[in-house]
């Protein structure tokens, strides 16, 4: 039996991908914060006041690592939880002055790391990346069920 070959594999590609983005993220934009809290912190900066399972939405994380990223942004005292005055079970989620600093300081970093990560693409070439990706994502997104994890196949 022939190897495969890895280059058509999806899975595969995207995880070198992945690879790559770690480690420009590590050495462009920070060793502290990772690419999802900044997910978080984006979201904030954008809608404050939303409670944890919609942030977790729109940063498309699962109930866990969302609670996750949120205790550890809480501890390093980039946001605030602040009771529902609606709902007293519900947290909205603000970020401090130094979440908002942080945010903004990150962002430049950011922008600067995916010239690069990007870099082999022309203009055009980007646009049709960015839509293919997130057209794919949506797709694997939308096999599961909300709150369960994608059944591995038997």
């Amino acid at each position: 039996m022939a190897a495969a070959d890895l280059t058509t594999h999806p899975g595969h590609l995207a995880r070198r991908l992945q690879q790559a983005h770690y480690l420009l993220w590590n050495t462009m934009v920070s060793e502290e914060i990772t690419s999802p809290q900044f997910a978080v912190l984006n979201t904030l900066v954008a809608e404050p006041g939303l409670d944890q399972r919609t942030v977790g939405e729109r940063v498309g994380l699962d109930r866990s690592t969302i609670a996750e990223v949120i205790s550890r942004l809480g501890r390093r005292g980039l946001l605030d939880k602040v009771r529902d005055p609606e709902d007293g079970r519900r947290f909205l989620l603000r970020l401090t002055e130094e979440g908002a600093r942080t945010h903004r300081k990150l962002t430049v970093r950011t922008a600067r790391m995916n010239q690069v990560f990007l870099a082999p693409l022309t203009a055009e070439e980007r646009t049709v990346f960015f839509d293919l990706i997130r057209r794919v994502a949506d797709a694997a997104e939308g096999l599961r069920n909300p709150g369960e994890p994608l059944a591995a196949p038997h």
